[in-house]
């Protein structure tokens, strides 16, 4: 009987090559000019999603999903976010503390090694990131998140590739209830939710492709405090027939309002508002334009500092 987690672990370590050789680059920056559109790198989803497509593992093992997280915490890196506070991680394990990066970046090389496989084989890493809301623990897809600061980003993500009409609202209801969940216990945290669905529901199923228009924009928030920060869609295909498909972005079909660039915009934006100045340093200068390094790690200390 296969492990799921086991499955998991596996899964994102097929995205590894891809994700260490993508560039980091600003995303505010087109070819050198600045732009206050959020440019998201949709040659690195293409190609990650690719890989579950060519293995014939679109549904099974959530293994399609999981290179759609893989890519959105690759965006806020890009965004300047630290590496280590973005969870899913770009290396194993996916879910870890920054404080337990730190100590083993400070461990003589063979004493780290040997805590880093205890690590991998025991509890303290993980693969999932559960999220205590206000009335259940909800497994989060991504997540920027410290013990000083508390979840600062939750997001939600959905893939759907066929059966559109069928289970769209089954989606709709399951998103609502997590958003109410995750806002009432951290209201200032950003709280997004980002769909994913194959691009043959235009031909298939228009009537639910209208559907899924109206549901991305009706669970935001609308100023009560219920719904999201900021929802997303993207349109995504490729030809079943070949023999090494290849998973193409298909945009123009998305309103603008919900497409990724607004939604990434939104949830970077919301994140540097409520944060003091001092914090995110790197993606508050690449939001302004500046071509600034990544962090590489989490400084605890000088979010201590910030805080208290």
């Amino acid at each position: 009987m296969a492990n799921p987690a086991i499955e998991k672990t596996l899964a994102f370590a097929e995205f590894d090559t891809t994700l260490m050789s993508a560039p980091k680059d600003s995303p505010w920056l087109d070819n050198g000019a600045v732009t206050g559109e959020f440019n998201p790198s949709y040659a690195v989803l293409e190609r990650l999603l690719s890989i579950p497509v060519r293995s014939k593992a679109v549904t099974r093992s959530g293994r399609f999903a999981q290179g759609v997280d893989a890519w959105l915490a690759h965006e806020l890196r890009r965004a300047g976010f630290d590496a280590d506070l973005v969870w899913p991680r770009p290396e194993a394990p996916r879910v870890l503390s920054s404080d337990i990066l730190q100590l083993l970046r400070k461990l003589p090389e063979r004493l780290a090694d040997e805590v880093h496989e205890s690590i991998m084989a025991g509890k303290a890493g993980s693969t999932d990131a559960r999220i205590l809301g206000r009335a259940y623990m909800k497994q989060t897809d991504v997540v920027m998140t410290h013990w000083s600061t508390g979840p600062e980003l939750l997001l939600s993500t959905k893939a759907m590739t066929s059966s559109f009409g069928k289970n769209l609202a089954n989606r709709y209801e399951e998103a609502y209830g997590d958003a109410a969940n995750l806002r009432a216990r951290y209201p200032l945290a950003a709280v997004g939710f980002f769909f994913v669905q194959r691009a043959t529901i235009l031909e298939s199923e228009p009537a639910a492709f209208r559907r899924t228009v109206d549901m991305i924009r009706k669970l935001r928030d609308f100023g009560d405090g219920f719904g999201y920060t900021a929802t997303g869609l993207l349109l995504v295909d490729w030809d079943d027939a070949a023999e090494q498909p290849e998973v193409k972005c298909v945009h123009a079909p998305v309103p603008a309002d919900i497409a990724a660039p607004q939604f990434l915009n939104a949830m970077v934006d919301e994140v540097l508002k409520v944060t003091p100045i001092d914090l995110h340093e790197a993606a508050r200068a690449r939001r302004a334009g500046e071509v600034a390094p990544l962090p590489g790690h989490a400084v605890v200390d000088e979010q201590q500092d910030a805080l208290f």
